[in-house]
């Protein structure tokens, strides 16, 4: 085990960006439940992770969604995946009653020791979106970008573990698949928190068997040298891969520790 380092930077603000899409008419409701891995119609006011799946079952587009009002509903996404969004929102829309705004920016941030986002331009800074980073990674709370589309099944992530799954609802994009692994058999790669170190690994970046969802430098010092050279991640990998490797595993939450198989 190595000693645990601090998180004193991260990747650099300017590459994390988020933007947000509004969804609003009469067929916003029922045209998201055929779409999204979670029940819409449970949807509230705080932003729920979720996903949107492509036929193989996999994660296309990793979102957060709130209901704003009544036919209104707000996500957010990487900005590098937004365009291809809107247009798939209107590729399978085309029929259904409902408009989509154009992309427009938000920002991450840290509030109540939540990663979460907001409009206000007090929190387009990079200390914002760094502490976003850094929380996001400790709790589990990955995301999805446009090098990352379609690379992740959803019970991988520990989506169902965080509220952004819903098994009884019914059909939805890449449902069968997903449903599927669940019912049936189990992930046998998933979500860890690890430490390791050397340079920091890309997205989507597999080290061996161990394949990166986001990391983030640490032990940098306030000029940005490292006096450590070491890194924080999300990766999804066996657990006898992670014991093979020289990665060190660490805490989650508690509500994603437990197994991703579907409770006995």
């Amino acid at each position: 085990m190595t000693q645990s380092l601090t998180p004193d930077s991260s990747v650099p603000a300017a590459t994390v960006k988020f933007q947000q899409l509004t969804i609003q008419g009469d067929d916003a409701e029922k045209f998201l439940q055929g779409q999204l891995t979670c029940d819409v119609t449970k949807l509230g006011l705080s932003y729920q992770a979720a996903a949107i799946g492509n036929l193989k079952g996999r994660i296309e587009f990793g979102i957060w969604i709130k209901k704003q009002a009544e036919k209104h509903y707000d996500v957010v996404i990487s900005a590098d995946c937004a365009e291809s969004l809107k247009a798939h929102l209107g590729k399978y829309g085309a029929f259904s009653k409902f408009e989509t705004s154009a992309p427009t920016p938000i920002y991450p941030c840290v509030l109540a020791d939540e990663p979460t986002f907001s409009h206000k331009e007090t929190h387009n800074t990079p200390e914002d979106t760094q502490a976003w980073v850094q929380s996001s990674i400790a709790t589990g709370n990955y995301w999805i970008v446009a090098a990352t589309q379609g690379e992740f099944q959803p019970q991988e992530l520990r989506l169902h573990q965080r509220g952004g799954m819903d098994y009884d609802k019914g059909c939805y994009l890449g449902q069968e698949v997903i449903a599927r692994i669940y019912f049936k058999s189990a992930p046998k790669a998933f979500l860890h928190y690890v430490q390791g170190t050397g340079d920091l690994p890309a997205v989507g970046e597999k080290l061996g068997k161990i394949q990166v969802v986001n990391a983030i430098v640490i032990g940098q010092d306030s000029q940005h040298n490292q006096r450590n050279k070491g890194f924080e991640a999300l990766v999804v990998a066996r657990p006898e891969h992670l014991a093979d490797s020289d990665l060190t595993v660490l805490a989650l939450p508690p509500a994603l520790q437990t197994d991703v198989a579907r409770p006995k």
